[in-house]
């Protein structure tokens, strides 16, 4: 099918289940445990209503930003996805070359393949590296050293896995993703072990922007300042880690309102529509991430397809925007939300309710 054939994002998740094995389907949707996360995540999202502003001349709308010193056509982040080649066999480096089609920047998981260098070169496009520590403060080193010789443009410690959730539809099913025994083969002591040193050490020796991912809290967004953190990544898993958390884009506010402007704000789950970024930007997030709706993308058509999801999004994202009546994304504010009814059950499909409809 050619990508240009999508004429919706719903159209590409739709194709993505058609081509993917229960095994791995579920490991796109799910979360763990009784996945109250995940749907909060989106609940989350669905409660804020848009306020627009009209009469304001909109007939061009400009999506882009800049972040980490890099021009962004939109300030989107394709998320790190553990054993992405699993989905598509290009995995870390489909998602850069797709990064790069779209003026996006693209994170990659230490956890799939190909390697850091090989991913490095697959585009020009700004990267990220997320690093699980799976050795000891020298293989950490030895880790961030090609990272920074590969020309990534920032690191990221995710910081929300300190030991391997329970993913029920997997246990259910007896079976253990590729992506998971990923993590199982590596010894989970290390990321265990991770702390507040470990952000001071590797601060003090290296000269790349940190993100840290896995921030929910306002105290550890001040702790993250206070350790000289580049980024704040607000995210809870996808929903995949701690269950029973709170949506992401609930705590977004007060975590924005304490960091106060001294480094950008990141946030993902739950995030499939252009309302859904527009929502995120207006509470003042510097970018927002997708996992999900990546990896759909990917197992849809790879780079291809992913590419054409990018740029449906950044269609709706300029829609939205129009609609709203401002031009460009500083025009956003939190006045543009507020809370309001949901109309529909909170799930990872409650973006494309079309789908229930056989669309």
């Amino acid at each position: 099918m050619d990508p240009k054939d999508f004429k919706t994002i719903h159209e590409i998740v739709k194709a993505a289940r058609l081509k993917l094995d229960n095994t791995y389907w579920d490991y796109l949707i799910g979360g763990s445990d009784t996945e109250t996360t995940l749907r909060r995540n989106r609940f989350g999202i669905d409660k804020l209503g848009l306020l627009p502003k009209v009469l304001n001349d909109v007939s061009e709308v400009d999506t882009g930003s800049t972040f980490l010193g890099h021009r962004l056509e939109l300030p989107l982040i394709l998320a790190p996805i553990g054993s992405l080649q699993v989905i598509e066999a290009g995995g870390g480096a489909t998602a850069a070359k797709s990064a790069e089609q779209t003026g996006v920047m693209s994170m990659a998981s230490s956890v799939c393949k190909p390697g850091i260098e090989d991913i490095a070169a697959a585009s020009t496009a700004p990267k990220v590296y997320q690093l699980y520590a799976r050795g000891d403060d020298d293989w950490v080193d030895s880790i961030v050293e090609r990272v920074i010789d590969s020309g990534f443009a920032g690191l990221c410690l995710t910081v929300d896995t300190a030991r391997v959730s329970r993913r029920e539809r997997d246990i259910a099913k007896r079976v253990v993703p590729t992506s998971q025994a990923a993590v199982l083969e590596g010894s989970m002591l290390h990321q265990a072990k991770l702390s507040w040193k470990t952000i001071e050490r590797i601060k003090k020796k290296y000269d790349i922007p940190l993100f840290l991912k896995g921030i929910s809290r306002t105290d550890d967004a001040l702790k993250a300042l206070d350790h000289g953190v580049d980024i704040i990544y607000v995210s809870n898993h996808g929903g995949r880690q701690l269950d029973q958390s709170v949506a992401t884009i609930s705590v977004l506010p007060d975590i924005i309102a304490a960091v106060n402007g001294q480094v950008p704000v990141v946030v993902d789950g739950g995030f499939y529509r252009g309302t859904d970024l527009v929502k995120a930007y207006a509470l003042g997030a510097a970018a927002v991430g997708i996992g999900r709706l990546e990896g759909w993308a990917m197992a849809a058509g790879g780079a291809p397809v992913l590419t054409r999801c990018i740029q449906l999004l950044q269609k709706e994202v300029t829609m939205v925007m129009a609609l709203c009546g401002v031009t460009c994304l500083d025009e956003l504010d939190p006045s543009f939300v507020t809370e309001a009814d949901v109309v529909t059950d909170p799930s990872v499909f409650s973006a494309f309710p079309l789908i229930d409809e056989g669309y």
